[in-house]
Parts: structure tokens; C-alpha cells; sequence
């Protein structure tokens, strides 16, 4: 390996965690700021109701949804009209990190309650934490210029 390679290597990972812990934040920051939208059917339904007002689209997927050929289809349906307006897209792995980073339980709780569907989070127009979204708005340009249109990103459980 030469040095370019290994200086290559830890610039790519510094860049990984930073826009990790970017879109971390800033999907905390919009929940408190009640701008996101989770699932994949409310996530279609605002985007075909109000499309201008989101900002970036997480597909959220593990392993064990590789195999969903209807999540799959949705994922496809999704990222197609996002492409077609021009919203930022991203992937994440990592469905457990992702329900902890948004303090939702990961099974049915006491109340018989069904988790909420995390596959497709919307984040629309948040005021606050704008240098989050920009940093992961540049990532997903970035990618797009090495023709990568949706990136992945894999959340690290803590």
C-alpha cells in the first residue's frame, strides 16, 4: 500500500464518521423541530402532497430487508422521484442505530404499540442545524460527481 493509499484511506473514514455524526444530528434536530416524516407510505404521501418542502430522503435498510421485493420497489419508486426533483438522497444501514439515534423502541412495546416504519425518513425545511444539512448535502453531491446517486452511509451502533 503506498502512502497515498493510506492517506487516501483515513481521509475517506474521518470523512465517513463526520457526515455520519452530520446526519445524526440532523435528524435529531429536525424531529425536535417536528420536520420529519417517517415511513414509507406518509414519506409518499408529502411528496406528492408538498414535494418542495423536503430537503433530503434516508432509505433505511438491514440485511434481512435485502430480500423485501415490495421495500425494494418502494426504495426504487422513491429514489426516482427524488432524482426527478432534485432532492438529496441517502442510504443508511444500520435500522438499530438509526431507532436509538431517534429514541424509538425496536420492538413492540407494553402497550402493544408497533414501532414506527423507519425505511424512509423525509427531513423537510429545518431552521436550525443548516450546517448538518448542508454537510450532508455536499456528501450526496460529492457522490453524485462520482457518479454514485445514492449514496450509502452505515450507522454504527454505540
Amino acid at each position: 500500500m503506498t502512502l497515498e493509499e493510506v492517506v487516501g484511506c483515513n481521509s475517506t473514514d474521518r470523512k465517513m464518521e463526520t457526515v455520519r455524526e452530520a446526519l445524526e444530528e440532523l435528524l435529531v434536530a429536525a424531529q425536535r423541530q417536528n420536520c420529519l416524516t417517517v415511513g414509507v407510505y406518509e414519506s409518499a404521501q408529502l411528496m406528492n402532497v408538498d414535494p418542495d418542502s423536503v430537503v433530503l430522503c434516508v432509505l433505511a435498510t438491514d440485511e434481512e430487508d435485502e430480500n423485501d421485493v415490495a421495500l425494494q420497489i418502494h426504495f426504487t419508486l422513491i429514489q426516482a422521484f427524488c432524482c426527478d426533483i432534485d432532492i438529496n438522497i441517502v442510504r443508511v444501514s444500520g435500522m438499530r442505530r438509526l431507532a436509538q439515534v431517534l429514541g424509538e423502541p425496536l420492538s413492540t412495546d407494553s402497550n402493544a404499540n408497533e414501532p414506527r416504519d423507519l425505511h424512509c425518513i423525509l427531513v423537510t425545511n429545518p431552521q436550525a442545524e443548516h450546517l448538518k444539512l448542508n454537510e450532508v448535502g455536499s456528501y450526496c453531491k460529492e457522490s453524485r460527481c462520482r457518479n454514485q446517486w445514492v449514496p450509502s452511509i452505515a450507522l454504527q451502533e454505540c
